[in-house]
């Protein structure tokens, strides 16, 4: 018994059918159809396209330096000294 009884499965594509009527059970049947023919196709295509060498990876190529200024794994540094900031006057 349960839901492998075969009444069951009656009842239940009968309302299935009503739900969804004939027609479109039978266009939605056909279009899976194709749909896993599709798939067949492409999975077989796929192992039959022979391999593609695949081009080597670019050189990397070093940074440009601006002109004038330290090398870049270099710290630069400012010329001068530091001044402390001071609040502005408020005028309220």
């Amino acid at each position: 018994m349960g839901i492998f009884d075969w009444k069951h499965w009656i009842v239940l594509l009968v309302v299935v059918v009503l739900v969804f009527g004939t027609k479109k059970l039978k266009n939605l049947g056909g279009d899976l159809g194709e749909s896993i023919k599709g798939f067949r196709k492409a999975m077989n295509d796929e192992e039959q396209k022979p391999v593609e060498p695949t081009p080597p990876p670019a050189q990397p190529m070093p940074p440009v330096q601006p002109h004038g200024t330290a090398p870049l794994n270099q710290p630069q540094t400012l010329e001068g000294q530091a001044h402390p900031v001071q609040d502005p006057i408020r005028k309220d």
